[in-house]
């Protein structure tokens, strides 16, 4: 971390993440790629139970934050004890989600469908048959998000892509088969696709509880009901926070689609095929930023400003260049990739400029993604917040409630542009305080280090 080149540091650490990003955000686009062979409306049904899904992700990832904080504090404090206690309180805490997840089934998942459905049946009917089996079969996703974070927590990071490739993989194989009917299973349709995936997750969590058991001896499985209040506190303390902030996000993707439902069902679809689009061409970002973060951590410890210098400036270079490569793919081939998903011709008409406006908007965040990342690894997560939510909440929405009355579609996704491009200067500002407050002082503490051991060598020679 503190001498080998940073090209080559941020490669070889990014790839591994960019493999398991890749994985987790190829099955989420093959099931909406068969789902758009039963019709758009089924489509439409899937974009619309995207931004509960991820609300439940939220849910899962601020457990498994929290769990990653205070597990790898103990183990550093070698406090095998807390180790064992903390990691069975994030067992519970997976329970407790799941039962919260149900809980929201049953009391609130036909009244938001009857909201966000605007009276299409099939849509209701489509979108209910999916999202019930994935909330109330949640479990797995729920502890594989903790198992995965304990084989994380302790370095081993090859096995987590195991249990990863494995939920994927199951995924991958089942949805043809349970979504269309083929090897004399009953056709399922939008319900075939929810049982590949809660199947799929169950696999990995089956996998990531074995994989832990055999080769990930640092932290003991031992499940209990009786579990610390501290243990739980110091978990939820880190990933609180972290389910907030995602969850707010993913409550954006709700209200823009009650937005495009003033146009047409048309448009919500176009919004989750872009959604999922997004998550694949955003994957190499992601991994950059994810390998950048313990890069940065360790050389702002070590008080090297010219690395963390250098390792932004890789990180924004290398991140703009894939991006650049991906804005020409979309901007060249946007009719063929709505055709992946069975498009009709008007939503290959809605489809094409929503594309290559997008495109744009993902090449434009890269300077948002990098800074909100430099932000966290310095220990500014405050400031990543603010970013975010100018970034993905407030400018977008505003921009698009305002922009919905020109009934002009296209400018929802202009949006999404003028949303970059107005929160950069926000981004930049916070980048400067960082770097006068933050990172200028390094320089400075290096040298008094300096001028003490001169002096100190030298009273010792005298």
């Amino acid at each position: 971390m503190g001498t080998q080149p940073i090209p080559k540091l941020l490669l070889k650490n990014s790839l591994p993440l960019m493999l398991s990003l890749f994985t987790c955000s190829l099955y989420n686009v093959v099931d909406s790629i068969f789902v758009s062979h039963l019709s758009e409306g089924a489509l439409t049904a899937l974009s619309l139970a995207a931004p509960v899904q991820s609300l439940m992700s939220a849910l899962g990832c601020g457990i498994a934050v929290g769990l990653n904080a205070a597990i790898s504090k103990a183990m550093g404090e070698k406090n095998q004890k807390k180790v064992r206690e903390i990691a069975s309180a994030s067992m519970v805490l997976a329970i407790l989600a799941w039962m919260l997840i149900v809980l929201a089934c049953l009391i609130g998942m036909k009244p938001y469908f009857a909201w966000q459905a605007s009276g299409n049946i099939q849509i209701y009917n489509d979108g209910i048959a999916y999202l019930r089996i994935c909330m109330l079969v949640s479990l797995g996703q729920m502890v594989q998000w903790v198992f995965d974070r304990f084989l994380i927590a302790t370095g081993r990071s090859s096995l987590f892509l195991v249990t990863l490739s494995t939920a994927s993989v199951v995924n991958l194989i089942l949805d043809p088969i349970l979504i269309f009917g083929y090897l004399g299973f009953p056709a399922m349709g939008t319900a075939g696709a929810a049982w590949a995936t809660v199947i799929g997750q169950c696999c990995g969590a089956v996998m990531g509880i074995i994989v832990n058991l055999k080769w990930n001896p640092e932290i003991p499985i031992l499940f209990t009901l009786r579990v610390k209040g501290n243990c739980i506190a110091d978990i939820l303390r880190v990933g609180v926070p972290t389910a907030i902030m995602q969850g707010i996000v993913a409550c954006t993707g709700i209200i823009m689609n009650t937005i495009l439902q003033a146009f047409s069902s048309t448009a919500i679809a176009i919004m989750g095929v872009c959604h999922r689009l997004q998550s694949l061409a955003t994957i190499p970002v992601h991994g950059i930023n994810n390998a950048l973060i313990p890069i940065i951590a360790y050389n702002y410890g070590a008080k090297h400003r010219t690395r963390i210098n250098q390792s932004i400036r890789c990180a924004m270079i290398g991140s703009f260049a894939i991006m650049g490569v991906v804005l020409l793919l979309l901007l060249c081939l946007p009719a063929q990739i709505l055709q992946l998903f069975d498009a009709s011709e008007y939503l290959l008409a809605l489809g094409i400029p929503a594309i290559r406006l997008l495109a744009v908007s993902y090449f434009l965040s890269v300077f948002g993604l990098v800074c909100g990342t430099v932000f966290q690894s310095l220990g500014k997560g405050d400031f990543t917040l603010y970013l975010t939510l100018l970034r993905q909440v407030v400018l977008p929405l505003g921009l698009a409630l305002i922009f919905r009355r020109s009934g002009n579609l296209s400018m929802i996704w202009v949006a999404f542009i003028l949303a970059e491009v107005l929160s950069a200067p926000f981004a930049a500002l916070l980048m400067q305080r960082i770097r006068r407050r933050i990172l200028l002082p390094l320089d400075e503490d290096t040298t008094a280090d300096t001028l003490t051991a001169s002096m100190t060598s030298r009273t010792e020679s005298e």
